[in-house]
């Protein structure tokens, strides 16, 4: 089987979406499918020692530059790249629907008889601006909508995504398949490690509660709460590691250290030597990645209720609080009430062996990587295999 999966970036971009991207690229790889994996040219292509055929196309990224919001613009000749590569394909894997090289690809797949299968992934929130609002429900209505209703599957990784489009009449019933975890990464403590030396790896001081947030620099991830939150409890250190337009160095706060431009094995050591994750952020349609690889790691994570509300089975293991847009004050306040019971329950300690056992059992990439090549094979019949086989060879 032949699969064209897109994203909009790589994974060198470092984002929750090209994860999940690279990790399902190398699950079909892994099952000797022959993948193509297309995203835009902004980052260098990840090293997947050839299993796996790489294909940029050229975007302007200047709006995530500007913003934060990550939503590349392709060029005129993407379009010929993206067609080219349709010829070849028997199944499309598009991530997320609303992003315009992933619009230009399921028109063309389409227009072919391609079938499409979408990773939905978040669900529409407000941003505050107004006009912004205007745009994104106009595109959701006329062109989000639309796409998930006429692809042969969609799959959400979230309880909160599903329910949100739940009002749709979709060709297949949506499947619901929770993202896995590199737990060679994300671990807990081995017996060979101690917080204190992995806090003097990193620069951290030793005795101080270390409050941890991943993600990127942006409104919507709670910066502006975790701002206040800083300035509130300057007694804990707040440990921020990602990138954005938002730069905590200006906050002007002694008790915030930001870290960008981590791989994944120090982002992993982060979670071993921090006292919890904090993310009180809006909009997310399944389980962050990070909130994940904390769980595995055996780290307590204070976050968003909606965001709690992504896996009901999350719900004894992970503290919610409530996010009120537009009011950092009292989103802080209620954040650090919940993350003031977490750091003096004698209970939240003993749940460090649940947490990785119910995440290293639910997040599971190899489960995860079946499902959907169970879902890729029963939608692609054995004769359009055979003849994009057929029309590949005549091209080359």
């Amino acid at each position: 089987m032949k699969i064209l999966e897109l994203s909009h970036y790589f994974a060198s971009h470092k984002g929750g979406v090209e994860a999940v991207a690279d990790a399902l690229a190398c699950a079909f790889a892994d099952k000797d499918h022959e993948v193509t994996w297309m995203a835009g040219d902004t980052d260098h292509e990840p090293e997947v020692e050839g299993r796996i055929r790489m294909v940029p196309f050229p975007i302007n990224n200047l709006i995530e530059k500007w913003t934060g919001v990550p939503f590349p613009v392709p060029l005129i000749r993407s379009l010929k790249i993206i067609l080219r590569e349709m010829r070849r394909a028997d199944v499309l894997l598009l991530h997320d629907c609303l992003y315009l090289a992933n619009i230009l690809a399921y028109c063309a797949a389409k227009l072919r008889g391609i079938p499409i299968v979408i990773v939905q992934y978040t669900r529409v929130v407000p941003t505050g601006s107004v006009l912004l609002d205007l745009v994104i429900k106009v595109a959701t209505a006329f062109v989000g909508n639309p796409m998930l209703s006429h692809a042969e599957q969609v799959i959400f990784i979230g309880n909160t995504a599903m329910g949100a489009y739940a009002h749709l009449r979709f060709r297949r019933p949506p499947e619901l398949i929770y993202c896995g975890v590199n737990t060679h990464l994300f671990r807990a403590r081995s017996e060979s490690e101690t917080r204190s030396a992995l806090r003097s790896k990193h620069h951290l001081p030793e005795r101080r509660r270390i409050i941890l947030f991943v993600g990127r620099f942006v409104q919507k991830k709670g910066l502006h709460a975790i701002k206040r939150m800083a300035a509130l409890r300057p007694d804990c250190v707040w440990l921020l590691a990602g990138w954005g337009p938002i730069d905590p160095r200006k906050w002007g706060l002694d008790n915030v250290i930001a870290l960008s431009g981590l791989d994944d094995l120090s982002i992993g050591e982060l979670y071993r030597c921090c006292d919890l994750l904090v993310l009180p952020s809006v909009g997310e349609g399944g389980l962050p990645l990070v909130v994940r690889e904390a769980l595995v790691s055996g780290l307590p994570v204070v976050c968003g209720e909606e965001t709690r509300g992504a896996d009901p089975g999350l719900a004894e293991l992970v503290t919610g609080a409530e996010v009120f847009v537009g009011d950092d004050d009292r989103t802080a306040r209620e954040f650090l009430r919940a993350i003031d019971d977490v750091l003096h329950s004698e209970t939240e300690k003993s749940k460090t062996a649940e947490r990785q056992a119910f995440a290293a059992s639910q997040f599971s990439w190899d489960a995860a990587g079946e499902r959907y090549v169970e879902i890729a094979s029963r939608l692609v019949p054995p004769a359009r295999s055979d003849a994009v086989e057929s029309e590949s060879r005549a091209e080359g």
